[in-house]
């Protein structure tokens, strides 16, 4: 029974000796994260950069207008036309409202002919001179002037007369009373003119407020924007300061926000400001700041910022929330590293430093993003080399060969996606 054994056994054993050989010959090509030994690892390096960082404050917001503006009618009557529709765009001083102006006009004829009366009473001549003449220089005041004088004259030559005894006492009381007369008549005329010149103060602001209510007529637009609303038809009848239209002013515009009271010390009027709007996601936004708010509310422990905003397109609408940053200050001189060179997992950033051949993880601390850089605040004193590539299959203690095969983007790309995950 032994014998046919034989044959098996031989051939076991030749097989057993095959397969020994086979795995004696394989080197490992690995090297992976359990130890330094094996093949060494190909692997490209890069050095540490520095560069300026822009650094930032986030902020949120709605975007307002500066100026908003509900116009009234000033005047009452019966709307002939309203030229303006939905987001018309007007200047200031545009017509928004035209109200029919019959009886205005009416109201600005009886102001104008009452004022001209009194005018004339004054001899004032509109197309010369607006200002009244003085006193004496007055029709009526210059004849009162020459009777007093005539009746001093006469009364004078009638006291020579009766000195002498030449003029009846009734003569002489005569020349008396109508001197007296005289100089009252003067002194009324006086008053008269006085009372006139008040009077035309008087009649010229009624002229001019006539004249007011009818160019208020015509409802302008205080501001320059577009129309919010249109609150009246044609044939309406309004009374005074009904409201006929709203304007909103679209450029510039004002991003209201609020920022946190850590920042305080940070934000300053002048600063740059970018966000995007949910309308436009692939489109940035520019503004500066304006005003700052000197207070922090105690209950969101936040103060206030605004910022103008330029629109010159109207692309921008009042209301519209927006998301962006304010750029406080350039940092120079900072400390980057490839986002190729890093790798986070589970929170905890980390690079491989390649020293006399060998890999060594560190654990960095990461600040600003810029382009493919990122900031690195501590871990790197800035004369380390880093590996790029093959990151997964790094460990501390490992051997690499910088610049080997194997170690081209698609794998450095790889590595980096896998060490992140």
């Amino acid at each position: 029974m032994g014998r046919p054994l034989v044959p098996v056994l031989l051939v076991a054993i030749a097989a057993l000796a095959t397969g020994c050989e086979r795995m004696a010959g394989q080197a490992p090509t690995g090297g992976g994260r359990g130890g330094g030994r094996g093949a060494a690892v190909p692997t490209e390096v890069t050095s540490l950069q520095r560069i300026a960082v822009q650094r930032q404050v986030d902020l949120s917001g709605t975007l307002l207008s500066p100026d908003q503006a509900r116009v009234s009618s000033e005047v009452a009557g019966i709307v002939r036309d309203v030229p303006v529709q939905l987001g018309t765009e007007v200047r200031a001083g545009d017509a928004l409202v035209r109200i029919d102006p019959r009886e205005l006009q009416l109201a600005l004829d009886r102001a104008e002919s009452a004022l001209q009366q009194v005018e004339a009473q004054l001899g004032i001549d509109r197309a010369r001179d607006r200002r009244p003449p003085a006193d004496e220089e007055i029709a009526s005041v210059r004849q009162a002037a020459a009777n007093r004088d005539d009746a001093r004259n006469t009364f004078t030559r009638a006291q020579q007369l009766h000195s002498r005894g030449l003029m009846s006492q009734v003569d002489y009381d005569t020349a008396d009373t109508r001197l007296k007369v005289a100089e009252a008549n003067y002194q009324a005329a006086i008053d008269n003119v006085r009372s006139l010149k008040a009077s035309l103060q008087d009649r010229r602001a009624a002229y001019e407020l006539a004249q007011k209510k009818l160019n208020d007529a015509t409802v302008r637009a205080p501001v320059a924007g577009s129309v919010a609303e249109r609150l009246v038809q044609p044939g309406e009848f309004i009374r005074e300061n009904t409201p006929v239209a709203t304007i909103v002013q679209m450029h510039p515009l004002k991003l209201k926000s609020a920022i946190q009271e850590r920042h305080a010390g940070l934000i300053k009027p002048g600063q740059g400001v970018q966000f995007f709007v949910e309308a436009f996601p692939d489109r940035q936004f520019e503004g500066k700041v304006a005003y700052v708010s000197p207070a922090v509310d105690q209950v969101t422990r936040t103060f206030a910022v605004e910022a103008m905003i330029d629109n010159p397109e109207r692309v921008l609408k009042p209301g519209f929330f927006a998301k962006g940053s304010v750029l406080t200050r350039v940092d120079g001189g900072v400390l980057a590293a490839p986002d190729d060179a890093i790798s986070t997992l589970a929170g905890v950033s980390t690079v491989y430093v390649i020293e006399n051949g060998k890999a060594r993880q560190q654990q960095v601390t990461l600040g600003a993003r810029q382009d493919r850089l990122v900031e690195i605040t501590s871990g790197l004193h800035g004369g380390e080399q880093l590996a790029t590539t093959n990151l997964s299959q790094l460990a501390t203690g490992v051997q690499v060969r910088v610049g080997g095969e194997g170690g081209g983007r698609g794998e450095r790309s790889g590595g980096a996606q896998e060490a992140r995950q």
